[in-house]
């Protein structure tokens, strides 16, 4: 992550680092430590950010690699976090999990109960976690948040269905990656009926339901839901969207409101495409089609479409 919040990232130094390090302020400060057996435990890293930076100054986090994300939770690194919150009082965006696929891939990364964040800093404004196994998010209120995001390979169906109960008045963007059964996705469609219906959401402007294996089936049901006559930006990426899931789109409801529609990483046809760019590029949508590609087929003829983001 080289941005988050508005702010450059910048990498809270190790212990035997010297370096000069920039205003609190300014900058998104992100902490890790080896993802495999450190020396060094996050607990430890973050406390002596504590004694480095001015928290009170500090406006956005970034949790990265725990040890051992591979076979731990951030227990132990969510426990810190809201023991100091007295210390970061001007905390508003908060990520959990900014771990590369070089330190552990997505859908091996441990989470666990991550709501205690959100009741920790109520005046968060952006939260995001990344890594769905012993993902837990029950339903929860936040009355300042204005943007979700959940980075998974797999995400389970209890988590999207309680995101979809939870009340977030100011909520403006919500970014879910659904991912595949290969990785414990095991969501439906109507799992998604209360987001889709656009009441419990009223400020939302940006929805992404991306990464999904039922793509299509995502299309077909936001041709006709409420929650998108309200939008500017609607993210059907890196899923394995078809030209049925095109079809029902631009059969729906008009979306030439939108400021963009992102179809990248797509299984589209050239002449979809083509209808795609003709009717809403043509009125002034934005679209990313970039990485389109064909199905594999086997020699019987069956297709097989990936999401971007799976193991």
């Amino acid at each position: 992550m080289r941005e988050f919040h508005g702010l450059p990232a910048f990498d809270f130094p190790a212990a035997e680092a010297k370096a000069e390090l920039p205003d609190a302020a300014s900058v998104a400060w992100r902490i890790s430590v080896d993802s495999y057996e450190s020396e060094e435990a996050w607990e430890a890293a973050f406390a002596r950010f504590a004694e480095s930076v001015d928290t009170t100054e500090v406006r956005a986090l970034i949790v990265g690699a725990w040890s051992d994300a591979y076979d731990s939770g951030p227990d132990e690194v969510i426990s810190a976090l809201v023991a100091a919150r007295d210390r970061l009082p001007a905390l508003r965006a908060l990520f959990l999990g900014d771990i590369t696929f070089m330190e552990c891939e997505i859908s091996w990364i441990n989470q666990g109960l991550v709501t205690p964040l959100l009741d920790a800093f109520p005046e968060l404004r952006a939260f995001g976690v990344r890594g769905g196994q012993e993902l837990r998010f029950p339903a929860v209120r936040h009355a300042r948040l204005r943007s979700l995001t959940i980075e998974t390979g797999g995400l389970d169906a209890e988590v999207v269905r309680s995101v979809a109960a939870s009340d977030f008045p100011e909520l403006e963007h919500l970014d879910l990656w659904l991912g595949t059964s290969w990785y414990g996705a095991n969501a439906q469609v109507a799992d998604l009926a209360p987001i889709l219906a656009g009441s419990r959401l009223p400020r939302l402007r940006s929805l992404a339901l991306r990464n999904s294996e039922m793509q299509d089936e995502i299309a077909m049901a936001l041709a006709g839901a409420p929650v998108v006559a309200g939008l500017e930006t609607l993210d059907l990426s890196m899923g394995t969207l078809g030209d049925e899931g095109a079809e029902a789109l631009l059969g729906g409801q008009p979306l030439t409101h939108l400021k963009k529609l992102d179809l990248h990483h797509n299984y589209l046809g050239e002449a979809m495409r083509k209808r795609l760019l003709d009717t809403l590029g043509a009125a002034g949508v934005e679209i990313d089609l970039s990485e389109s590609t064909e199905p594999d087929r086997e020699d019987d003829g069956v297709e097989h479409r990936y999401t971007a983001v799976a193991e």
